[in-house]
């Protein structure tokens, strides 16, 4: 009898198809659309959804948290006030993410002399926002690369997505630029800004395990030792660190230094050569602190981790002098304290600290494009010089300009994102951006 069910089970049937070009375009309609599921997607698209809209998020990733997750990110920065009262910045799905994984014991808080990081697992936050997608009912492509962006005057009226399974067309209200790389923006003809004097360095970050955690070296130390020996080992970057991360046995580190162009053929290379110079740096590692990671392998590289390749031409352009300043907008969307951390040559980068007391602001001028109605950059994507937007584009006001994304383009409507009661705005942001507690 057995053999006879298997049997059956082996004849199943099929059929022959062929590939219909006309018929092969699946169509999606949604309130909004959010392109690009890294932290800032993802804090517009369940901000969005928890409003009560219909709501789309695409990714070109095969999964959803972009470099948070995939690019081993590993810490949340930017997200607490430096001085003695370190109340939290950025409230919404960052209240959610350090509930939940912090009830898993998934992170592990850094208090430094100016600035606080939360180190996170990248597992349990990528399951953490699945989770978060399936529960709020949103819907989400993944393995998505955008085609094409139609417009119709102002407004934005679809985009055009590839996919290994064919070509998907999604229609929508409202669209949030969260690509990281304003690929959205660009498609859509808008101007958008690049580096003019040189890349902006991006990072292979990787986690290592069987380490000793109590001989791991300084931050100090180890860049000394860098400056000193990093030359030995051909390691282009001559600081950088490695975090230890005591519920898992592990440590962050990142060493390493390369270009991330917008060219595919250039982009795909520099990747590989970031795992190279990912190797070498644990060389260095288990060269020069033996006793710490003289046993150490690495357990995972991410993707390339990117800083600043492209942003739009905003209404407002955000300056260094600004961030310098702390300067309070009226329209303001997301605050924090982040250092200027600008990665604009090979061997290191400007670490630009601010007082305990410092607070600088995003307009909500640098989100929006003045020759858009329907759109809203987050993230990276948003209009700042280098400098200022190296001090914004971490993970805590990237949340807040998120959320603050969703409520602009709820309250707008069918109508313009230029034209919305900033009063109304301010007060549902308030946590974002006035609240100390």
């Amino acid at each position: 009898m057995k053999t006879r069910r298997n049997s059956e089970r082996l004849s199943y049937s099929t059929r022959v198809v062929r590939n219909d070009s006309l018929n092969m375009k699946k169509y999606v309609k949604a309130d909004i659309c959010v392109v690009g599921a890294g932290i800032s997607g993802i804090s517009a698209a369940v901000e969005a959804a928890r409003l009560g809209l219909d709501v789309v998020l695409v990714d070109g990733f095969p999964g959803l948290g972009g470099q948070a997750v995939h690019s081993i990110v590993g810490t949340f920065c930017g997200l607490y006030h430096h001085g003695e009262n370190r109340y939290q910045f950025t409230h919404g799905i960052a209240d959610d993410i350090l509930h939940d994984l912090g009830a898993q014991g998934a992170l592990h808080y850094r208090h430094g002399p100016s600035y606080t990081t939360v180190l996170y697992d990248e597992v349990a936050l990528s399951r953490w926002v699945e989770r978060t997608v399936l529960d709020c009912g949103i819907t989400a492509i993944v393995g998505a690369v955008l085609r094409e962006v139609k417009t119709d005057g102002r407004r934005i009226c679809f985009v055009d997505l590839a996919t290994r399974y064919g070509e998907v067309r999604i229609c929508a209200n409202g669209f949030v630029d969260a690509t990281g790389d304003a690929a959205l923006a660009w498609l859509a003809g808008l101007p958008c800004r690049e580096p003019a004097r040189g890349p902006i360095y991006g990072s292979q970050m990787i986690v290592i395990e069987s380490i000793a955690p109590e001989y791991v070296p300084s931050r100090e130390e180890l860049a000394a030792r860098l400056r000193e020996k990093g030359a030995k080992y051909n390691l282009v970057r001559r600081d950088g660190f490695a975090f230890v991360f005591p519920q898992r046995g592990t440590a962050l580190v990142n060493l390493t230094h390369m270009e991330t162009p917008l060219d595919p053929v250039d982009a795909t290379m520099n990747g590989l050569r970031g795992k190279e110079q990912a190797d070498r740096a644990l060389e260095f590692l288990k060269g020069e602190f033996p006793v710490a990671f003289g046993n150490a392998r690495i357990r995972s590289y991410g993707f390339p981790g990117i800083r600043q390749t492209r942003w739009i031409v905003g209404v407002h352009h955000l300056t260094v002098d600004e961030v310098r300043a702390g300067k309070r907008f009226p329209d303001a969307v997301a605050r924090t304290a982040w250092p200027i951390e600008l990665h604009d040559h090979i061997e290191g980068y400007i670490w630009e600290p601010f007082d305990d007391d410092h607070v600088h602001y995003v307009p909500l001028g640098s989100l929006l494009s003045p020759d858009a109605d329907n759109l809203v950059a987050v993230g990276r994507c948003i209009d700042a010089d280098a400098a200022a937007l190296s001090s914004v584009r971490v993970m805590g006001p990237c949340i807040a300009m998120g959320a603050a994304a969703a409520h602009v383009l709820h309250l707008a409507g069918s109508g313009s994102v230029h034209e919305i009661d900033k009063n109304v705005l301010q007060h549902r942001l308030y946590d974002n951006v006035v609240r100390t507690d």
